[in-house]
């Protein structure tokens, strides 16, 4: 009987030794499955990556693009300086012109009148 108990016993351990073989040759399929996953999403990054490189408007063309900004900036503030510049003229000449009619009337105007 203690023969059979100990046969019995080294299968128990073989079970168990096939169960945890299994378990852990599942477990190094999901790694495996995991790194060809990593893989490919770094693959498909990559390949992302690069066409955004050869993008106009995002890789290595936008210093053309920066410069065209700084281009379109400069030229705004040049018209910005030029258009508070003729507003400053419009408005002094507005006041010259609103004292010129103010001094016609307090003078009661010298103008051609006396013809």
């Amino acid at each position: 009987m203690s023969i059979a108990n100990l046969q019995e016993k080294l299968l128990f351990f073989t079970k168990q030794k096939s169960m945890l073989n299994q378990n852990l040759s599942n477990v190094q399929m999901l790694q495996i499955s995991a790194a060809r996953r990593a893989a490919q999403s770094q693959f498909a990054y990559n390949e992302t990556y690069q066409e955004l490189y050869y993008d106009p408007n995002v890789g290595y063309g936008t210093d053309d693009f920066t410069a065209w900004e700084s281009q379109l900036e400069a030229q705004k503030e040049q018209l910005e300086t030029q258009l508070n510049e003729v507003t400053q003229y419009e408005s002094s000449w507005q006041k010259l012109l609103q004292q010129n009619i103010k001094n016609e009337f307090s003078y009661g105007g010298t103008g051609g009148g006396g013809k």
